[in-house]
């Protein structure tokens, strides 16, 4: 199998895999990671692919494998336990500064450009791939991802310079 004919291939398995991997890994950023490597050996080892449509499965299989040794690596331990032990939202936190927060974030986001709140809008709180958003907002693959990416770049640099960083 080609190069190109890979990348056209996993461009139409990869955001599948990644939803899934979200489920399994428990968090996004270790899921496009877990994602990444599993596209990297894939990739390496595309020659031995005997049928095309077995990519989403070969490419989940690895990424659950990668997702499981991240998780399992001695060094991720402590913090495993941290997040165990204090969960996901901190419990000492009162409601006030949980609305707080939530509404510096509902401001940063407001003033972001229109279209950089319409991706930010449709991937994030609808949950649409990128894909999706695309196809919502009729626009290019590329131009949603990459509309996608200045966005939460503008809504980590602004929220850091917000009093709400403090």
């Amino acid at each position: 199998m080609t190069g190109d004919a890979f990348e056209r291939l996993a461009n139409r398995h990869k955001d599948a895999v990644c939803r899934h991997m979200v489920r399994v890994c428990h968090h996004k950023v270790d899921a496009e990671d877990a994602l990444t490597s599993a596209l990297l050996k894939a990739f390496r080892a595309r020659e031995r692919l005997a049928y095309e449509e077995f990519l989403q499965t070969w490419l989940a299989a690895m990424a659950r494998l990668v997702c499981s040794r991240m998780r399992s690596h001695p060094a991720m331990q402590p913090v495993l336990e941290l997040a165990e032990k204090h969960g996901p939202v901190d419990r000492d936190r009162s409601e006030f500064e949980i609305s707080m927060i939530k509404g510096c974030v509902a401001e940063v986001v407001e003033n972001l450009p229109q279209i950089y709140q319409d991706i930010d809008f449709a991937c994030e709180l609808n949950e649409l791939t990128v894909v999706e958003a695309a196809q919502s907002l009729k626009v290019s693959h590329s131009a949603a991802k990459s509309r996608l990416l200045r966005a939460r770049a503008m809504i980590r640099d602004e929220f850091d310079r917000s009093v709400c960083a403090a």
